[in-house]
């Protein structure tokens, strides 16, 4: 899972701040972006960028929709199948000569630096998709998801190239390095593919929800590969997947190249001030209406302007819907925005001064927490239900069960997910992510085979709630504006800190002599604690802005009293 993921929306307004904040803000919609650099976009009317909709077939976008969620599928996320893929790497002989003489002659199938090396290996691909969203944001922002996707591309096909190489010469050195480029390539395919949205924004939620789940569904790339390696008794081995691999970057390619679009389909806000202009009559009047002197001809004329008109705002209709369904929209996010509860707390203000409140302190703490957690889970699993059940057997059957329930449950639950974060307050989706991350802590710390599936199905659960909340957190309390540099900030910190899942392993490996229940417990503790604190910092706060603004309703009904009164004395 990827802290770039969300399934909510991709654009939306700022709560416009307080009087004395008010300088250098503008009220301008604006589109979610991992761009750290702030640039005031251009007004909708003065935005002629992009591709209009309805001037491509329907049957061609729908066909770009379908190859952007096969293209995310297939090469997004597969650096989260490790789990699946370590077993493959282990028999390989991957990092064994890591080995000392004597774990060699014991016969023992991972040696204690082999793991903890497998382990660098998979941090360094998961610390890479997470804070590689900046730099391609950026690149997003300025050169389209045309561009991405040919960078993407090349970093996958560079990747399964170092990979096979690295397999069929057991080149310890490179696999490190492929992994980056697979992760690289992953998320240059991963966080443009949102653009694709805008396809048809009449059901952008829908297809936010298809990409997404393509996300957590790539994780199953290495599970389908192992499965094959098994069945052909290790003679289709990780060499020839890569090279046979490298026909998804190529068919990616090929996409690119024929159908799909060169630029970005227009923006919601851009179709909607195109209708604003279209729809004022004076477009029908021109400067050399007055060289036509027969009014007959000129009325036809202006007819004819008309009739255009109308036929320019039926094509529009047609794809963002017509004035009704753009109502019923905007009063469904204003009731989402109502029922956050925290909607527009830090909106408007400076990022450094976001960044110096609880707001971001105690969210970024909480991140930093999880997805250490989370890889070191992802990594160890099978090594963690080894030491505790005492059988071998059954931890890989735990781990099977893990290989197959991570994508599965991450595409089965995207929708429900989307409904959680846009009808339950911001405290609430906290609370239920602090009382899953102490669950899966404490039950993880239980030396039981019914544990370590509880386990995996709360782990499974939590995974891409929290992930989807935190950027949906991160818009509704700092705003659009900010995103990029505030988002940024949380995953650059998140990721320097999973470092540590490197002494974490040590740790496991010496003092620990392989017992994981103490790092679980601590992680059930910590989560619980930070967690906590977190959710009674947003409730409080909450209460208080409600109560302000129920103050500020009730002030503005009796100035309107006070105003009505003298009128009718």
């Amino acid at each position: 899972m990827s802290l770039v993921q969300h399934v909510s929306v991709i654009d939306g307004v700022d709560c416009e701040p307080e009087p004395a904040d008010l300088e250098g803000f503008e009220p301008i919609r604006r589109k979610l972006s991992y761009d750290v650099f702030i640039h005031p976009p251009l007004p909708p009317d003065e935005d002629k960028s992009g591709v209009a909709q309805y001037k491509v077939p329907t049957v061609t976008r729908g066909a770009q929709v379908l190859v952007t969620v096969l293209a995310c599928a297939f090469a997004s996320g597969i650096v989260f199948g490790f789990a699946a893929f370590k077993p493959v790497m282990v028999a390989e002989g991957v990092y064994s000569s890591l080995c000392a003489d004597e774990e060699l002659q014991e016969g023992a199938d991972l040696c204690q630096k082999q793991d903890i090396m497998l382990n660098f290996f998979f941090t360094v691909a998961s610390i890479t998709t997470n804070m590689s969203a900046l730099p391609v944001g950026t690149i997003l922002d300025r050169y389209g998801s045309h561009v991405c996707g040919f960078a993407g591309c090349t970093f996958l096909a560079i990747g399964c190239l170092l990979m096979a190489y690295c397999f069929a010469n057991s080149a310890d050195a490179g696999y490190t390095v492929g992994n980056f480029f697979l992760a690289l390539g992953g998320t240059f395919i991963f966080v443009p593919s949102f653009q694709v949205a805008n396809t048809f924004p009449k059901h952008a939620g829908t297809i936010v929800a298809l990409v997404t789940g393509a996300f957590d569904a790539s994780a199953a790339v290495y599970l389908l590969y192992r499965m094959v390696w098994e069945a052909t008794e290790r003679r289709f081995t990780p060499d020839k997947f890569f090279l046979g691999y490298l026909v998804v970057p190529a068919l990616i390619f090929v996409s690119l190249v024929t159908f799909m679009p060169k630029s970005d389909y227009k923006s919601v806000q851009q179709l909607e001030a195109k209708i604003k202009s279209v729809q004022d009559p004076l477009c029908d009047v021109h400067e050399f209406d007055e060289d036509i002197s027969d009014d007959s001809e000129l009325r036809l004329r202006r007819q004819r302007c008309a009739e255009a008109r109308q036929a320019k705002i039926q094509e529009v209709d047609e794809v963002i819907g017509d004035e009704s369904e753009r109502k019923s929209r905007l009063e469904q996010e204003e009731e989402r925005q109502a029922t956050a509860g925290v909607w527009g707390a830090l909106h408007g203000k400076p990022a450094h001064q976001q960044m110096a409140t609880p707001w971001f302190i105690l969210i970024t703490l909480m991140t930093v927490m999880q997805m250490l957690r989370m890889n070191y889970f992802i990594a160890t699993i099978r090594a963690q239900y080894e030491y505790m059940l005492d059988d071998a057997h059954r931890a890989i059957e735990i781990n099977h069960f893990f290989d197959v329930a991570l994508p599965v449950v991450g595409m089965i639950s995207t929708p429900f997910i989307g409904f959680l974060l846009d009808h339950f307050s911001v405290p609430a989706v906290l609370g239920v992510i602090v009382l899953l991350t102490t669950a899966v802590g404490a039950v993880n710390s239980i030396p039981a085979v019914w544990a370590g599936y509880c386990t995996v199905v709360l782990f499974v659960t939590l995974r891409p709630l929290y992930y989807s909340a935190m950027s949906d957190y991160t818009t509704k309390v700092f705003g659009f504006t900010t995103f990029g540099r505030v988002y940024g900030s949380i995953i650059c910190l998140s990721g320097l800190f999973s470092f540590s899942q490197y002494g974490l392993d040590a740790l496991t490996h010496g003092p620990l002599d392989g017992n994981p229940i103490p790092i679980n417990a601590a992680f059930a503790i910590v989560g619980f604690v930070v967690g906590t604190a977190l959710v009674t910092f947003v409730y409080i706060a909450s209460q208080r802005m409600r109560a302000k603004q129920s103050e500020d309703e009730a002030e503005e009904r009796r100035w309107l009293f006070h105003e009505v009164i003298p009128e009718e004395e």
